[in-house]
């Protein structure tokens, strides 16, 4: 059996012979004394939250567990220094989304929406095929770009199908848009329900990712896996009363180790379903915008583009939002580490792990379909219902210690998974429909949820950083901020009822002043809705939400000449047309 990733003459083969031909006795004493120091820098680096594509993925569990045991490192890896890759793989992954707030919009703008998701579920493949290679020159790169593709991934991800919701409504109703005026905007919030049906649909789906993500446990590493009477033999306190990630957790979770060939099986089909990804992406997903309406996202100016984000923020409505946006990845990230681990593998076991995350995944993604409430009830319903279920939770939780090796209280484990599920959906589907509620412009869409997964990756940052914290303390910091963002969503809830207008950054005009072949239609292909309704014109003050004037004959002079703007032929020339004068 050959267990390393080497050249036949490399390490791996050499490690692999030394273990066939030890006896159990020698090889432990020699691999406990030439991996104390590894071992011990691996128990404070190799369970630390994990943010992969919004969730622990199979490949990133598996990776946590494998490198997790002793001589699993020893064996496969010698003095590679695997906990050194482990630690800057999970830094990559957790830092570098903190700088997406600067380069988000300009890749979703340059590529487009639908070519930025194929090239973010690309990033992910490259992240996955990495664990048939597994060296610092790799894992640690591709865990960089995996952070640097996740907030741009969702960025597009919550403007695509916001947009197609959208279209959705416009091919619904295209016989009273024939009898409209082909200028006249369609009323505001008209494709809210169709919004809800597609958010709910989405994340049913998503949520139920993280069920199949678990099939690879399940069916491969379970059965390798030492039960809890020898994992959690040293472990002292459970829930409430722990302190970090799984102190006392026994560093050797593994029976024997994984054939090379199961592990590459395994990993092939990690990657297939990856690359089955980046083709319904490619094939399936039609293009968010008519090539004229990207020509209008891009000619905006690209330092226009990079600084619009922070502009929005000026917007009262985004800055209520904001507790409600590090709530969000607060929660994921505490269902997935806090809840999962804490509460759950510290108390029945490592082989359990799996089947906690299915309960959590199966009762988000039945309980998605409760954000069609918002068809019936008023919008704050299902957002204001997922904060109070978690609320209950959390205080529920605060008071509860359950005993390591104990399997009586695991149904209450179960029953605690299915809820948050159920609280986590209804707070993800409530604030991607609110979103794509308040921000229907298409040419705003991308800055606004561009600041919701950011504001997410700083909340996952800070639980990355917070890792070692007593649980007390966890639940306490996730309480406050729940009770905040629910409270300040409400206040934003009052002071619309109330009239008060949101201040929005003004969209600049498209830049016409190219040369060559472009624009043959009549109507300008290049302006935006807000623009055509104002006419083209200069419109109010930056930051003034603006309101469309009366329809009837503009008043002034009209150009002169047959055209209203620069003919092609005048452009080709280098001219402006009857629009210069």
């Amino acid at each position: 059996m050959r267990i390393g990733s080497g050249s036949p003459t490399g390490p791996g083969l050499r490690w692999t012979s030394w273990w066939a031909r030890t006896p159990t006795t020698t090889r432990r004493r020699k691999s406990a004394a030439t991996t104390a120091a590894s071992a011990s820098a691996c128990s404070r680096t190799c369970w630390r939250p994990a943010r992969a594509a919004r969730s622990p993925t199979a490949s990133t569990w598996m990776q946590l567990i494998l490198h997790y045991d002793e001589t699993y490192r020893e064996v496969k890896y010698g003095n590679m220094g695997l906990p050194d890759i482990d630690s800057k793989m999970l830094m990559g992954i957790n830092v570098t989304p903190i700088a997406a707030l600067l380069y988000t919009p300009v890749l979703i703008r340059f590529f487009g929406t639908k070519w930025m998701m194929f090239l973010a579920v690309g990033i992910y493949a490259l992240f996955v095929s990495t664990n048939y290679w597994e060296r610092y020159y790799t894992l640690v790169p591709s865990a960089v770009a995996l952070g640097t593709a996740i907030v741009p991934l969702w960025a597009s991800m919550g403007n695509y199908i916001t947009r197609m919701a959208q279209k959705y409504y416009e091919y619904a109703h295209y016989k009273e848009r024939d009898e409209q005026s082909p200028q006249q905007r369609p009323p505001r919030g008209s494709h809210a329900p169709y919004l809800l049906v597609f958010q709910a649909i989405f994340y049913s789906f998503f949520h139920l990712s993280f069920a199949c993500a678990q099939l690879p446990m399940i069916y491969f590493l379970n059965h390798y896996l030492y039960d809890l009477n020898h994992t959690l033999y040293n472990v002292q306190s459970c829930g409430t009363n722990s302190q970090g990630i799984l102190i006392g957790f026994n560093k050797t979770v593994l029976r024997t180790l994984p054939r090379s060939g199961n592990l590459i099986v395994v990993e092939s089909v990690l990657m297939a379903v990856a690359f089955l990804a980046m083709l319904l992406v490619l094939g399936l997903c039609g293009a968010a915008y008519r090539p004229t309406e990207e020509i209008d996202l891009r000619s905006v100016g690209w330092g226009n583009i990079f600084q619009l984000p922070f502009k929005h923020v000026r917007d009262f409505r985004l800055r209520h939002l904001v507790p409600f946006f590090i709530y969000s990845g607060f929660e994921v990230l505490f269902a997935c580490t806090g809840l999962a681990l804490g509460y759950g593998v510290c108390s029945v076991g490592l082989e359990r792990l799996a089947y906690i995350l299915v309960a959590y995944s199966l009762g988000a993604s039945a309980s998605s379909v409760l954000g069609l409430l918002g068809l019936w009830l008023p919008r704050a319903v299902p957002l204001v219902a997922g904060a109070g279920l978690h609320l209950l939770l959390t205080l529920g939780l605060f008071f509860w210690a359950p005993a390591p090796r104990v399997l009586q209280h695991i149904w209450i484990l179960y029953v605690a998974a299915v809820l948050w599920g159920v609280g986590s959906a209804l707070n993800k589907t409530g604030l991607s429909t609110l979103l794509g509620i308040l921000y229907e412009d298409k040419e705003r869409q991308d800055f606004i949820f561009t600041i919701y997964h950011w504001w997410q990756a700083v909340a996952i940052f800070a639980v990355y950083l917070g890792s070692s914290l007593p649980m007390k303390a966890k639940l306490v910091v996730l309480l406050l901020t729940l009770v905040a963002a629910a409270a300040s969503y409400l206040w934003m809830e009052q002071k619309l009822q109330r009239g008060a207008v949101p201040r929005q950054p003004r969209i600049p005009r498209p830049q016409h002043k190219v040369r060559g072949y472009r624009y043959l239609e009549e109507d300008n292909s290049d302006e935006s809705d807000a623009e055509g309704e104002r006419g083209g014109g200069g419109g109010p003050a930056d930051g003034v939400e603006e309101e469309a004037p009366p329809a009837g004959p503009r008043p002034g002079p009209e150009p002169a000449g047959p055209c209203r703007r620069p003919c092609p032929y005048e452009q080709a020339l280098g001219g402006d047309g009857p629009e210069e004068q």
